[in-house]
């Protein structure tokens, strides 16, 4: 119904979906929808528009990001449990935020049901490429399995003491000293696999509160999960001997593991305020920690040496909300709303360790014992980063109902603050020999001995600790106020018309504090956009509808995009640099959707989209003398342009034994060119591309099986995104590619004694590569493993 009511194009997966799916949070889900893509398993992407175009909220107010390279909300924080509805908004309307193209995704939280409801479910599964198995771990410490890890990986005290103490004069005691302060983990280790678990508890009703009735709602979930990338081969790229060929180089293959929490909670609270108000309290907290642990072998073609690289991360990452709202009816059709909301995010990678050894070559294809790589002053790092993000939310919107109630014409005015602060720092330290080389029974030690009692006793005279040139940290201050007039009149019993505009202050105050000692860097943004949108929704009969709307949107650069510092890499990948020059993308979108509603439960539909951005953000891959490296330009200009099908049907008016079963399929076509500009990135490689992200087609497939009581349930999905840009080349270099993947899950529920059910699921069950080509270069390529779920539900 919300869908078929909207006042623009909206697509809605409710509560009742997801319980039929195998998706175990909000960005499994969202990508069901049509022309929605999900990368890197949380990043979402919208009619193959990349994630800045994309806006995510809770219950109607914006959360800050957790991500230091991304302004964007990543969907995996939010479990599936905790879900009442995931709505996606592809038009733009005067009362929404003005900074999306793509969609705008609004996740709504549990709602307390009409009367006592208590749920208890938990699961048990294995991914069989993993559970049982030799894998990847990394070292544990502290709370890790409540996702509590961060503190005990802090920086030590005595070398955050030293400040940036580069050229500083110390004695070889004094730097033995600060290295052995660091953790003493360096290499991952061969463990077994352990099955991925699950649980979580549901409780909601109405009780009485001093004389007043109150809903209520309380949900706890937690989850673990051990994944692997298999088969992992990495590489990078550069000119071949003939124009326009490529060549690999830098080819490494090895394997990654990581072991995941996931846990949150909500406690929602509503009551009625006589009978025409409603006061409401919704308050969710999140919690995610990712332990990983990477080994590969291979070449680093720029100085000739074979060499093992190792890499140890964990990242913990929060976000929570509270928010006040209310809803007024002030009689007819006027109403007023308004909430408050205060959230915030926190993300810590602190102490990931970077270690290279290097294998001597011996002839005929013979290696002599790993060392460490001493002579670079990347082969031993550790990097310590850390952000945190509070905002404040401040919306009110009057609507004020025009004539007869029964005919829903209404003008509506509003206002909208939003004040974000973020801190974000990254700090890297090496360990290195630059005056005398450790002989080498000292430099084969594995790096637990070699920088404890091997190379860092009080007596020995080879290693220094010296703060790493590269990153640094950065301060935002963003505000953004808003105001906004529409209204929504009818003009015939079967034509309304949407029309207003919104008004945008953006206010950004941006410091960046380099380590290298360049000085602080000062990036101030002070904008204001009006932003027109006119929509008419026309209703040809009962159940068919057309729907048109034009509308200008922006989307604004992430601070880590404007932040002149450097992303550090592992030796012999990739690099990235801010560019504090770029601008904000302004965007005019038009759609033209047809909907037939043929029976309850049942869509067909066909869209027509098309939008053209002036100065879009783009990814850039420069090659370079050295290590190769990316950033970000304002292009001049490109065009995006598609068309959506969507459908759901049930097969009983074809075959009537087909009755308890659902099809479904929505197919998004679409196009983009860009035009890149003649700045200091006109040697591109491809001036006729589409754009950074965008895909040619995506495919969603399925089909559900419902026993008449409904307690039985069998779905089948199916998903593949075509090849789309992840980076643009610049000359000799050609576009970065992120391959097709076919995706096939399967999901199975059914009742077991009285109120307990249980669930089935397996996901990825073609386990096909994620795979990302330059040229005829394969840049990075891995397999996951197939997931077989099994678990149960009991409602008391």
């Amino acid at each position: 119904d919300r869908q078929r009511t909207a006042t623009g194009v909206v697509n809605s997966i409710t509560s009742q979906q997801i319980a039929q799916s195998p998706d175990g949070d909000a960005a499994q889900a969202v990508q069901r929808v049509s022309g929605v893509t999900v990368q890197d398993g949380r990043y979402v992407f919208v009619r193959g528009l990349g994630e800045r175009y994309t806006t995510a909220s809770i219950n109607g107010a914006r959360l800050p990001s957790p991500e230091p390279e991304r302004k964007v909300v990543p969907l995996d924080l939010f479990p599936a449990g905790l879900l009442q509805s995931i709505t996606t908004s592809k038009t733009f309307t005067p009362d929404q935020s003005g900074d999306f193209s793509g969609a705008q995704v609004n996740i709504e939280t549990r709602e307390f049901p009409a009367r006592r409801v208590v749920t208890y479910s938990t699961s048990l599964g294995m991914n069989d490429a993993a559970t049982g198995r030799n894998v990847l771990g990394a070292p544990t410490i502290g709370r890790e399995w409540l996702g509590f890890g961060g503190s005990a990986r802090a920086l030590p005290g005595t070398v955050a003491a030293q400040g940036d103490f580069r050229g500083r004069t110390y004695t070889q005691p004094q730097f033995n000293a600060l290295g052995r302060s660091l953790r003493n983990a360096w290499t991952p280790a061969t463990t077994s696999g352990r099955p991925n678990s699950s649980f979580g508890a549901t409780a909601g009703g109405e009780a009485p509160v001093f004389g007043r009735r109150v809903g209520y709602v309380g949900s706890l979930t937690y989850g673990y999960s051990q994944e692997v990338r298999q088969n992992e081969r990495t590489s990078l790229a550069r000119g071949g001997s003939t124009e326009g060929s490529t060549e690999a180089i830098n080819q490494f293959a090895g394997s990654t593991g990581r072991t995941s929490v996931l846990w949150g909670g909500l406690a929602n609270f509503s009551t009625l305020l006589g009978t025409r108000s409603r006061l409401a309290l919704n308050n969710m907290y999140n919690r995610t920690a990712d332990n990983e642990a990477r080994q590969d072998e291979g070449r680093l073609e720029d100085v000739g040496l074979d060499a093992i690289r190792s890499t140890l991360r964990f990242v913990e990452r929060t976000v929570r909300s509270n928010q006040l709202l209310g809803e007024h009816e002030l009689g007819g059709a006027s109403r007023f709303d308004w909430s408050l909301t205060q959230s915030g995010v926190t993300r810590a990678e602190p102490d990931r360790a970077d270690l290279v050894y290097i294998r001597p070559e011996l002839g005929n294809g013979a290696f002599g014992t790993p060392r460490l790589y001493s002579e670079s002053n990347e082969a031993a790092r550790r990097t310590y980063g850390d952000l945190t993000e509070q905002a404040w939310n401040l919306a009110a919107n009057f609507r004020y109902g025009l004539g007869d109630a029964s005919k829903a014409n209404y003008v509506k005015v509003g206002g909208a603050l939003r004040d974000v602060d973020r801190d974000a720092s990254n700090v890297a330290y090496s360990l290195y020999s630059p005056v005398a080389v450790p002989p080498a029974a000292v430099l084969e030690l594995p790096a637990e001995q070699l920088f404890t009692s091997g190379a860092l006793a009080d007596t020995a005279r080879y290693f220094q600790l010296q703060p790493f040139a590269g990153g640094g940290s950065y301060t935002a201050r963003d505000r953004v106020g808003a105001g906004y007039l529409m209204g929504d009149y009818g003009l015939t019993s079967r034509i309304r018309l949407v029309a207003g505009a919104r008004v945008e202050s953006w206010q950004l105050r941006l410091r960046t504090q380099p380590v290298d000692g360049s000085g602080l860097v000062r990036t101030n943004r002070e904008i204001t956009d009006v932003l027109p949108s006119l929509a008419a929704n026309v209703r040809l009969t009962d159940n068919q509808s057309l729907r048109l709307s034009a509308s200008q949107t922006l989307a604004r650069p992430e601070y880590r995009e404007l932040a002149p510092l450097l992303y550090l890499n592992v030796i012999g990948g990739e690099r990235g640099y801010g560019n504090a020059s770029l601008r904000r993308t302004l965007i005019q979108n038009a759609d033209l959707r047809y909907e037939f509603y043929p029976a309850a439960g049942e869509v067909f539909s066909v869209a027509l989209f098309g939008k053209r951005f002036d100065d879009p953000i783009e990814r850039v891959t420069v090659a370079t003398s050295g290590t190769q490296q990316f950033t970000f330009i304002n292009a001049n200009g490109a065009n995006n342009y598609g068309v959506e099908l969507e459908a759901r049907k049930g097969l009983g008016a074809l075959l009537a034994p087909l009755d308890p079963i659902t099809a479904f399929a929505n197919v998004t076509v679409m196009q983009s060119d860009i035009t890149p500009g003649n700045g200091r990135f006109a040697t591109l490689t491809s001036t006729n591309r589409r754009m950074v992200g965008q895909a040619p087609y995506v495919v969603n497939v399925g089909g559900t099986y419902a026993a008449p009581s409904g307690r039985t349930t069998a779905t089948v999905l199916y998903n593949v995104v075509g090849k789309r840009v992840f980076s643009a080349g610049a000359a000799p270099l050609p576009d970065v590619y992120e391959m097709p993947r076919n995706v096939l899950d399967v999901a199975l529920r059914f009742p077991v004694y009285q109120s307990l059910s249980a669930k089935v699921d397996a996901k990825n069950l073609l386990d096909a590569p994620y795979r990302w080509e330059q040229g005829t270069v394969t840049r990075e390529r891995y397999n996951v493993g197939r997931a077989f779920t099994l678990g149960l539900s009991w409602q008391p």
